[in-house]
């Protein structure tokens, strides 16, 4: 009786102490969060004996196949303090479901789908990538450090035609016309790319299931569960049983299972906009079911964040996309925000004043309420900011300054190579983390230092993204405030090194003590000035 009693106890003194770990104090918004964007198999191998499954063993195109990074990879970086070094809030992985298991070649040789956007079962995670108890552990440990995880959704396409995979029925797929993407209906009611079987998202009849998934899952023993949980879901929802409200079951399970906390959703203008709106609904529903069921796993009371890929969306088109033909307003009932294809076009064409201004205006008016995803570097975007790596401090600076929510890609932060020789397209861009230069190049540990200042800071601090910009003064260097209620920052760049004397009276009051949170340094307001001596020429200036 007294074992029961003592293991009794220390379930609930383990259940008080993960409570007490999972509260965040601070406030996170996701119009100011820090995502960091990782290849689930090209950040770190945390298990190498899933390396190979299916038979992935042809010689692929440089950089095309499996690599070896998986979930349990991430888990072991969260465990280590990688992310909230820093400054890291969420963590948004491409997708883990299971992918064709053979190969393609469209003229760059073999490749394999270690990317995650070929989906040939979106119910299940493929082995190259972990297990469901791999991505358990994860979002919880996650939660725990109050870093919150994405993972991708893919609603439109399913993966590429192989030897060992059969193209999907007639009544979920088209496999042409291929999208000439120079009207509305070019660029959704066709297929991506050759071989990529596009989903018939506008369709309403019900279909059955693909004969491959059912023998598949039947060889799983898993078929009768699945069928379950689908007629269930169908008389819940009374929607027809049509392709796209098949995949937002199976991508919504995320969701009430592993308690994931948003989506970023690929190729979103290349489907109808009602898709996203009913995606949202149903995501919404998941995650209110997943907090009433799991209230001491939650970390805040934010909605699920749906962040949309519209290729070639910028902030500076407001909250509609221009087809050409036609405009749609994503935001409207779908999208929290959408990914930003234009600051690094920004940052090389105007002044650091001009930019920070310019996104203020327009996320504080016409946007309010709403967020874009800036970013400076991507997976697919074949003009980086920074190709050669010769500005990383800028890539940062400019990246965490301004406002928005910052998408850091993972290997900006250590200046991973972009330009791999030999490869082809964008397989350049998704080299093998760097972790041999992190963990021994003093170059590259200054560049991660410069990084973990400056995430850090702005994930203290929501105003940094979410704010309201204000200008200071910009005689010797630029100096400026951000503030959300009662979050009230100062930050200068592109200062003189040594000693610099600032006016802060319009945030600090007098007597007030500031502390620098890039040289780490303190200094007291006087005259509603503070003098800071330090050798860099940024200020990251917060009251203590």
């Amino acid at each position: 009786m007294r074992n029961i009693l003592f293991i009794i106890g220390a379930l609930a003194l383990f259940s008080c102490k993960s409570m007490t770990t999972k509260k965040i104090e601070k406030e996170f918004v996701w119009e100011g969060a820090n995502i960091y964007f990782l290849l689930t198999d090209r950040f770190y191998n945390g298990d190498s004996s899933n390396d190979i499954n299916f038979n992935r063993t042809k010689e692929t195109g440089k950089l095309r196949g499996f690599k070896g990074g998986d979930i349990k990879g991430v888990t072991q970086k969260i465990k280590e303090g990688y992310f909230t070094k820093l400054g890291i809030n969420a963590i948004w992985m491409t997708p883990v479901v299971e992918q064709i298991h053979g190969g393609t070649d469209e003229g760059t040789g073999v490749s394999y789908g270690y990317h995650g956007y070929w989906a040939k079962d979106w119910t299940k995670i493929d082995p190259n990538f972990g297990t469901k108890e791999d991505l358990k552990e994860l979002v919880a440990l996650a939660h725990q450090k109050g870093i919150r995880v994405l993972l991708d959704a893919v609603i439109n396409h399913t993966g590429p035609v192989t030897e060992k995979d059969a193209v999907w029925p007639e009544s979920w797929v088209r496999t042409a016309p291929q999208c000439s993407y120079d009207t509305y209906e070019n660029t959704i009611s066709c297929t991506l790319v050759k071989n990529l079987p596009d989903i018939k998202t506008e369709s309403n009849e019900n279909v059955d299931l693909p004969p491959q998934l059912v023998a598949k899952w039947k060889a799983e023993g898993r078929y009768e569960q699945e069928i379950k949980e689908l007629d269930a879901f169908f008389k819940r929802t009374r929607h027809p049983r049509a392709p796209r409200f098949y995949i937002m079951k199976w991508l919504t399970d995320y969701i009430t299972e592993f308690g994931i906390d948003g989506y970023r959703v690929d190729t979103v203008k290349h489907t109808e906009e009602f898709v996203w709106q009913e995606f949202k609904k149903e995501c919404d529903i998941a995650f209110a079911a997943y907090k009433k069921n799991n209230a001491n796993e939650v970390l805040d009371d934010n909605d699920f964040y749906l962040v949309g890929e519209v290729y070639n969306y910028t902030i500076s088109h407001g909250k509609s996309f221009d087809f050409g033909d036609k405009r749609v307003n994503y935001f409207d009932k779908a999208f929290n925000s959408l990914i930003n294809f234009e600051l690094k076009w920004n940052v090389k064409q105007m002044t650091e004043k001009d930019v920070f201004y310019k996104y203020d205006s327009i996320l504080q008016n016409g946007l309010k309420d709403y967020g874009v995803l800036n970013y400076m570097t991507s997976h697919d975007d074949g003009q980086p900011f920074d190709t050669k790596r010769k500005m990383p401090y800028k890539t940062a600076t400019m990246l965490f300054l301004t406002p928005g929510t910052s998408q850091v890609y993972y290997g900006d932060e250590s200046a991973r190579d972009l330009t791999i020789e030999g490869t082809v397209g964008d397989a350049t861009l998704r080299s093998f983390m760097n972790w041999g230069d992190i963990e021994s190049d003093e170059n590259t540990q200054e560049i991660l230092n410069h990084w973990q200042k400056l995430g850090q800071f702005r994930a203290n601090h929501m105003a940094i993204g979410a704010g309201k910009h204000q200008l200071i003064s910009e005689e010797n260097g630029l100096i400026f405030s951000r503030v959300k209620n009662e979050d009230k920052v100062i930050v200068g760049i592109n200062l003189p090194k040594g000693n610099k004397i600032l006016e802060v009276s319009s945030i600090f009051k007098n007597g007030d003590r500031i502390n620098d949170f890039y040289s780490k340094q303190t200094s007291v307001v006087q005259n509603g000035k503070l003098a800071i001596q330090s050798n860099f020429d940024i200020l990251l200036l917060e009251k203590k």
